[in-house]
């Protein structure tokens, strides 16, 4: 199991659009992958999961794979957080 903690510092947070390119990421992978705000944990993988987290800028996320690509998924999806998607 991997863990890595980020900070989202995009503008408008973690909203449809870099969310929607999270999720795309995150498929890209084998394990199983998690996302984790305020102790509550959610699917990855799921949309409406990430989206329910309400991720504003300055939040700080928890990034969890577990499975046999573990390192590089928590690796690449802190990057493209970190990134600021992009924006």
């Amino acid at each position: 199991m991997v863990i890595k903690e980020t900070t989202v510092n995009n503008q408008v947070g973690l909203h449809a659009r870099p969310a929607t390119f999270f999720i795309q990421k995150a498929n890209e992978f084998k394990c199983s992958i998690w996302m984790e705000k305020d102790e509550r944990r959610v699917n990855a993988k799921s949309l409406l999961g990430v989206l329910s987290l309400g991720i504003i800028k300055g939040t700080a996320v928890t990034i969890i794979a577990e499975g046999p690509d573990e390192q590089e998924a928590v690796d690449e999806l802190a990057a493209l957080i970190n990134s600021n998607f992009s924006e």
